[in-house]
């Protein structure tokens, strides 16, 4: 118990919709049963009775408290099973935990977000909660990229925040076909063309783990201090307690110590991006 709360027992959530991002990742819209409290980049447990559950950041925003929304992308036994679900069925929520996103930091700073892939979900969340609190920012810049057009999720959002006040969006594919005429190349091929006051900026990167490497190098490269670089680190999580030790990181348990951190924190631990 902590806090008088089972932090063990699942939370009963009743999948009101199902959203195809793309052939191989959806959004699971869910309403708990009691209302539903998490910080943005903080995760959950979702789980399938008599099936199992697995570790997943809500993509949707802090602020609303009866509904939830989790993307899932299908990568093995409990995903796939998920991917068929259907409205009307119950699943279970464990959480919130972890250390998620310091937003009260990012408060008169222009916040530069990069992204790849399924990376985007809890940049979402993030999203949310600075448009929340845009009055308190200089400038929010996010640089996305994905496998090809087919493969971007939340699509719309993409052209909401080029059309909100201090927000700007960009994308890329590592491969164009005949509908895409945007910038092809990997995600930090974006931040070639981004003006950024580096004195008073901070990032965020959260994507596939040779994304972050080489997203984390290259700001590092612009001039972005270590303790201003954060990065979301869902690496091999399990319990969500720090019981199973799965996702042990040098000295740290990602599930406990983050899955939020500054580079400054990791970067004399070995092998952070396998």
């Amino acid at each position: 118990m902590i806090n008088g709360k089972n932090i063990y027992k699942p939370l009963k959530a009743k999948l009101v919709e199902v959203i195809e991002e793309s052939p191989v990742i959806k959004t699971f819209v869910l309403i708990p049963e009691k209302e539903f409290t998490f910080g943005t980049g903080q995760f959950i447990e979702l789980s399938v009775d008599g099936i199992g559950e697995a570790p997943f950041t809500p993509s949707s925003s802090p602020l609303i408290k009866d509904k939830l929304e989790v993307t899932v992308m299908k990568t093995g036994y409990v995903t796939e099973y998920m991917h068929e679900l259907k409205p009307g069925v119950y699943m279970g929520i464990r959480g919130p935990y972890g250390r998620g996103y310091p937003v009260n930091n990012f408060y008169g700073k222009e916040v530069l977000i990069l992204g790849g892939g399924c990376g985007l979900a809890p940049i979402r969340s993030l999203l949310y909660t600075l448009e929340d609190i845009k009055d308190n920012l200089e400038r929010v810049i996010l640089c996305y990229g994905s496998k090809t057009a087919a493969d971007c999720i939340y699509k719309p959002l993409f052209n909401r925040l080029n059309n909100t006040q201090k927000f700007e969006a960009y994308r890329t594919v590592d491969k164009a076909d005949e509908d895409w005429d945007g910038p092809v190349g990997v995600a930090t091929t974006l931040l070639d063309s981004i003006r950024i006051n580096l004195k008073n900026s901070v990032a965020v990167v959260c994507g596939p783990p040779i994304m972050m490497k080489f997203g984390t190098i290259r700001l590092l490269e612009m001039g972005y201090k270590d303790d201003h670089i954060y990065l979301s680190m869902e690496k091999n999580m399990s319990c969500g307690l720090g019981k199973c030790g799965h996702c042990m990181m040098g000295k740290f348990f990602v599930c406990k110590d983050g899955p939020v951190f500054t580079y400054s924190e990791l970067k004399n631990t070995p092998d952070i991006w396998k």
